[in-house]
């Protein structure tokens, strides 16, 4: 079979400050505005359902929005980002970047509307079809803008666009959450929503008109369409299962049902991409170890974004705090992981990707274990999450660029472009993954609390949030235990020292 290489369209134009603002304020839409939904759930839920009927119980006769369902819509942003993120950033390439970026951008206008609109009894179907719209937008923008960047700028000015970029996309997620406390209590949540549609309509206005950048290639290129399905409705499956598989019931013929589609769904999946002639997941990738270690210990990482959604939830619903109250405590998180980035960038340049991977992780390890004690007071614990969140902020920017590096260095050029967005979907897939667990854990236990944590923990103070304060424990362990198995993916796979060798074999032929 003959083929050709896929060259990028050549054109003269560089890129402007006027271009620059316009990906930024597009990145910004999903990692700073549509990531406020964590740690703004009670106040949602409290507007859309009204005061609790059982304060005790945290629950209400007839609630439009369940705290099953709301799970779901915190964490529904990030998987349909994460499922469609490679489908979309090829879409990119094809059609061409500033098309599908100002496409995503749409989308966001029309998921954030939708969410602005939720109340009643179609609060529900409102939420989560706009929390699923604004991750189909996430997957449009962010390989399109990343490709531009690469594009239309060269020397330090890509350097300088590429942290812009990473400041859009680190910063607006370490800010998310006292910048969505902020306006919830003060001007209100749907406000949120209002701002990102107008963010949109500025960041489409200032990339109108920028010449199209997209591959040109005589080589057919066939979708993976059945891929692509059997993988969305395997993961939408195991998501369901997750988050409501206590309520409904772990034995019910409805959980085990799914959990039968998510796992042969996902065995099919996998037979589908070895056959596939342009497989939506290259798993040959993962020959190579290092690959495989760094994208592991990326999605597991990631996943432990559950420690800060659950925490801020324990502050407002065990602790009575605003939703401004507690996200101003993560205001550390958003400080040391954009000061750190650069530092992470500087250890993996003097000792490798290796060990400030593991640093890194070892941060994020004592962040859950400093978060533990819920038994403490609630002014003595507010002290404890300011510290605990700093450090969580420095550990995973210690991680960031080392793993990134370790996961895309040493893959060959024509596996460079495909590298790069399964370890970004596994950055999308691990969060949502792990905020579900975290937060079906969190909900399931906090009617009646763990009897074991309550048997170690003595509660000072109230105890009438004993049950909250067991469960959010609880939690805690699994995002630790997230921790331990990405630190031994990373001990495995990734070498020692500053080279990583280049050991992944060339493409074999398409099987019949």
């Amino acid at each position: 079979m003959s083929s050709s290489t896929a060259q990028p369209t050549t054109t003269c134009y560089q890129g402007t400050d006027k271009l620059l603002l316009g990906i930024v304020l597009g990145v910004v839409t999903f990692w700073l505005f549509a990531g406020t939904t964590g740690t703004i759930a009670p106040s949602i839920l409290e507007d859309i359902n009204g005061a609790f009927t059982d304060e005790s119980a945290k629950t209400w006769a007839n609630p439009h929005i369940g705290f099953d369902a709301m799970n779901l819509a915190v964490s529904i942003t990030a998987l349909f980002s994460g499922m469609f993120i490679v489908v979309m950033g090829g879409l990119a390439d094809r059609i061409g970047r500033v098309k599908v970026a100002i496409a995503g951008n749409v989308l966001g206008i029309v998921g954030s509307a939708l969410i602005i609109l939720a109340s009643g009894s179609l609060a529900l179907p409102l939420m989560l079809t706009g929390r699923a719209i604004q991750g189909l937008s996430a997957a449009c923008i962010m390989p399109a803008t990343m490709a531009l960047v690469k594009t239309y700028w060269d020397g330090a000015a890509r350097q300088r666009a590429v942290s812009m970029w990473s400041i859009g996309s680190w910063g607006g997620s370490g800010l998310a959450a006292i910048f969505g406390g902020y306006m919830a209590t003060s001007v209100g949540w749907r406000a949120i929503f209002i701002v990102s549609i107008v963010i949109s309509v500025i960041a489409i206005a200032l990339m109108w008109g920028t010449p199209e950048s997209k591959v040109a290639s005589t080589k057919a290129h066939r979708f993976d369409l059945p891929g692509v399905v059997v993988f969305v409705l395997s993961m939408l499956a195991l998501m369901v299962v997750l988050i409501f598989g206590a309520r409904i019931g772990w034995t019910s013929p409805i959980t085990l049902g799914l959990a039968v589609v998510a796992v042969v769904g996902l065995y099919a999946f996998y037979r589908i991409e070895r056959s596939a002639q342009t497989p939506f997941v290259d798993f040959r990738l993962f020959r190579n170890p290092t690959f495989t270690g760094a994208t592991i210990s990326n999605f597991l990482l990631n996943g432990t974004i559950g420690l800060l959604i659950v925490t801020q939830q324990l502050l407002q619903l065990g602790g009575n705090m605003s939703a401004s109250e507690a996200g101003l405590l993560t205001l550390g998180y958003g400080v040391t992981i954009i000061a750190f980035i650069r530092v992470g960038e500087k250890l993996l340049q003097r000792f490798g990707p290796r060990k400030p991977m593991i640093w890194g992780s070892l941060i994020v390890g004592v962040v859950c274990l400093m978060l533990m004690p819920t038994n403490m007071l609630l002014e003595d614990y507010k002290i404890l999450a300011v510290v605990a969140y700093a450090l969580f902020g420095l550990g995973l920017a210690f991680y960031a660029t080392p793993s990134t590096d370790a996961a895309l260095a040493n893959l060959p050029a024509d596996q460079a472009g495909s590298g790069a967005g399964i370890y970004k979907m596994a950055s999308s897939l691990g969060g949502a993954t792990g905020a579900a667990i975290s937060l079906a854990i969190f909900t399931g236990l906090s009617s009646h609390g763990a009897t074991l944590v309550g048997d170690v923990l003595i509660n000072q103070g109230r105890t009438d949030n004993t049950g909250i304060r067991e469960a959010a424990v609880v939690a805690l362990m699994f995002n630790l235990i997230l921790v331990v198995i990405a630190i031994a993916s990373i001990m495995l796979t990734v070498p020692k020292g500053r080279k990583v060798e280049a050991d992944v074999p060339g493409p074999e032929p398409a099987k019949a």
